[in-house]
């Protein structure tokens, strides 16, 4: 960061394409676009594969707004997916009865930290002739058969908000594919539609990453395989305690879970929240609302049992690199002496039938 305020090209400085050649690698991608957060980079996906006005694209019902808010701010409406239970991600069941005729892209999300059936669902997609987005923002070093998360589709996307995996100090983002045309349309799209500053070529937008924040993901990138391997085994000591009184993550058998957050799920999730918070310990629920019940899209009805049913009853659990395992029995001691005085049936949910 002093390098960065010593040279003073806190634009577009030299750490900036210096991250994007880091990122390219290890996504094992040709190309990167780093942009100023993970929300502009789908919206810029969007935009570039030419989703606009009259278009459906086809995301899932539980994620993030971002998820969802990218598609109408193109011009386009969301088609909502359920999800697959066990993992969160879209399913690529239903997912074959929303393509109409207006479909232009699908755009399934990575939650928690690994990947929906993206070999399905790319399949799928492929058989209707339109690209797969996926939304990588909370899984960024997870793999899917062996390939890296956000370099599996068309375009991959994802976001370096401080609390995923690998996070900058404020907002940043970035793009993956394959695509030499699309990387350059992107490149332009993020800098007012221009790749030479006296010629602008198409519409774009001021979505540029600061050189300050590529600086500080250089920094971080050299430890960022540890700080996984931090994550899962912290993921793995939740697991072992809570597993039988509480519903723990399921990891999908071709997938690496990178947990950038840690998820149980309880049909009493209410009052656990509020139980353990008298204890001083702090939760979060991602997400309480599908996305289909937020009034800004309430006029997409939607069949998404599942996500509704995920939605009153999913909590994440502290986790993080630096994480004590002292702090983490406390927080295991809390959960186990809840699902005690309740019963085991109280906080239980069986697991799920993804077969049904």
């Amino acid at each position: 960061m002093l390098a960065v305020v010593a040279h003073a090209q806190f634009i577009m400085g030299p750490e900036v394409a210096a991250l994007e050649d880091a990122l390219a690698a290890r996504v094992g991608v040709e190309h990167c676009v780093s942009v100023s957060s993970g929300t502009q980079a789908l919206e810029l996906a969007l935009r570039a594969l030419g989703v606009g006005p009259g278009d459906e694209v086809i995301t899932v019902a539980f994620s993030w707004i971002s998820s969802a808010e990218v598609i109408a701010l193109v011009g386009a409406t969301p088609v909502f997916v359920d999800i697959d239970p066990r993992g969160f991600g879209l399913d690529p069941r239903p997912l074959e009865r929303a393509f109409s005729a207006r479909t232009r892209a699908v755009l399934p999300v990575s939650l928690y930290g690994q990947t929906p059936d993206l070999t399905a669902i790319e399949a799928i997609a492929a058989a209707h002739g339109v690209p797969v987005i996926e939304d990588a923002a909370q899984s960024f070093g997870a793999r899917h058969g062996g390939r890296p998360s956000g370099g599996i589709t068309r375009v991959g996307c994802t976001s370096f908000f401080p609390s995923k995996p690998l996070g900058c100090f404020g907002d940043g983002g970035a793009l993956f594919s394959n695509d030499p045309d699309l990387a350059r349309t992107l490149r332009a799209m993020r800098s007012h539609g221009s790749v030479d500053r006296k010629v602008h070529d198409r519409l774009g937008t001021n979505a540029r990453l600061d050189t300050l924040q590529a600086a500080v993901l250089l920094a971080k990138l050299p430890y960022f395989e540890a700080e996984l391997s931090e994550r899962r085994r912290l993921a793995a000591r939740y697991t072992s305690a809570l597993h039988g009184h509480f519903e723990v993550p399921w990891v999908r058998p071709d997938n690496e879970h990178v947990f950038a957050q840690y998820t149980i799920r309880s049909p009493r999730r209410d009052a656990l929240v509020q139980a353990l918070h008298a204890q001083g310990i702090p939760t979060r629920v991602h997400y309480a609302r599908c996305l289909h019940q937020q009034p800004v899209f309430a006029q997409c009805p939607t069949h998404a049992p599942e996500a509704e049913r995920a939605a009153r009853e999913v909590l994440s659990l502290p986790l993080f690199p630096g994480f004590q395992d002292a702090d983490q029995d406390r927080v295991i001691e809390a959960l186990l002496e809840q699902a005690a005085v309740a019963g085991q049936s109280a906080y239980f949910a069986p697991p799920h039938n993804s077969s049904k």
